[in-house]
């Protein structure tokens, strides 16, 4: 009999899969798009990523199953097109995903150690090399990956908890609180798309849902991990934001964009803290990578298997799906061709989506899971509205992402449609 996970352990799951790489990788991304009002935008995002968790703990309650994402969006729409489209999109989202995490260790990674001297040859041999380690530990031993999700967790959120708490102190010397006022806002419009731009540092909730087929007591814990972990993350992001804008002028955020959490570090804790902060860095994203090509080899097992990927793709490669090989070999590519800006849009952007169509789900789904459909129809619209406003806003500053989500998007339903009427066909046959 398969061992049972309790509360916390479920509350960890969503915690580490939301506080993985996406904070380090995107708060200076946040703060350039929304200056002042950064924490503002990091609970716009957080109040969607609510509304959708509460879809997904009502679907989870009533389809546990380790599909997750997948087994919902099939619920709600059949095994068509459409679905095959949606949950492709999944499992590509979780790859721009990866290529996110390994950008982010590749910016860290050059301020403790310089391999070339020039930081921009540093970053592609820091991200790609990433990439293959967390690929070979994965090929190696599943145990491994576990282990150091386990350690990772603890390590990360003991790292970020004292630098809030530090932070905090420090303001009541010399710091920058000024810029936290209202006049340093963005306007409403830039603040929504700022925070749906770092969207992605909330995505990990979902999977929670692969993880509730083992869970102590499901009726009275389903929700409460869903709800504990985003609120708590919410919570952190916030007050991590709060402390990096009153701590750093915008210009010097500026300068360390995709490394400024380490920097924010340095007006308390000197250059010990700016390493530090860069260790937690590495060791979160590292972790993110490993779980991700993880979690994200596993997804396309389970398109595959739903019939809407080739079956070849539930076949393995070394002991392994074959997912993980492409998985990995995508995010390569990506990483090495796309700037985080582009990465982070096209990322939330697709998860952006995915989340709406989950949303779409339980409000389609309220009378057979017997819950008020108002909270999903409420995070339909937020999530929706939220992904038309982020590609009208991106697509005068940010064209390349916007594009390349957009094409992603088309191109995961493109091949859904080819393959559903190849496949049809020599069934039919």
């Amino acid at each position: 009999m398969k061992e049972k996970i309790g509360l916390r352990n479920a509350i960890s799951i969503g915690i580490g899969g939301m506080v993985g790489g996406g904070i380090f990788a995107v708060l200076g991304l946040a703060v350039s798009l929304a200056k002042g009002g950064t924490p503002v935008a990091f609970f716009l995002a957080g109040i969607i990523a609510i509304f959708t968790a509460g879809s997904y703990a009502r679907l989870s309650a009533m389809y546990p199953d380790r599909g997750g994402t997948v087994r919902f969006i099939n619920q709600g729409f059949g095994k068509t097109v459409f679905s095959g489209g949606i949950n492709n999109l999944l499992w590509i989202s979780y790859i721009i995903m990866l290529a996110l995490y390994a950008s982010a260790f590749g910016s860290y990674a050059p301020n403790l150690y310089s391999i070339t001297g020039d930081k921009s040859k540093d970053f592609h041999l820091y991200a790609s090399g990433i990439v293959l380690l967390a690929t070979a530990i994965n090929y190696y031993s599943l145990d491994v990956v576990s282990k150091i999700e386990s350690y990772a967790v603890i390590v990360k959120l003991l790292i970020l908890t004292g630098f809030v708490v530090i932070g905090i102190y420090g303001l009541f010397g010399e710091n920058h609180l000024d810029q936290l006022e209202f006049k340093n806002w963005k306007d409403p419009i830039n603040l929504l798309t700022g925070g749906m731009v770092i969207f992605v540092a909330y995505e990990g909730f979902e999977l929670i849902a692969n993880a509730i087929p083992d869970l102590e007591n499901p009726k009275r814990n389903i929700s409460r991990a869903y709800f504990y972990s985003v609120i708590f993350v919410m919570i952190l992001y916030i007050l991590i934001a709060g402390v990096t804008v009153s701590a750093l002028t915008f210009s010097k955020i500026s300068s360390a964009q995709d490394y400024v959490l380490a920097e924010a570090a340095k007006p308390q804790l000197g250059q010990w803290g700016f390493s530090i902060i860069t260790i937690a860095a590495l060791i979160s994203t590292f972790s993110a990578i490993n779980a991700t090509l993880y979690g994200g080899s596993r997804v396309s097992y389970v398109i595959a298997e739903s019939d809407e990927l080739p079956h070849e793709l539930s076949g393995k490669l070394w002991n392994q799906p074959i997912g993980l090989i492409i998985s990995a070999v995508l995010t390569l590519m990506l990483v090495n061709m796309l700037k985080l800006e582009s990465i982070s849009t096209a990322g939330s952007v697709g998860f952006l989506l995915i989340f709406s169509m989950v949303n779409y789900v339980a409000f389609k789904l309220a009378k057979e899971t017997n819950t008020n459909p108002v909270s999903s129809l409420t995070g339909t619209i937020l999530s929706a509205s939220a992904t038309i406003v982020l590609t009208i806003q991106q697509f005068g500053s940010n064209p390349v992402g916007i594009i390349i989500a957009w094409s992603v998007i088309a191109i995961c339903f493109f091949l859904e449609w080819i393959y559903k009427d190849i496949w049809e066909t020599k069934n039919s046959g």
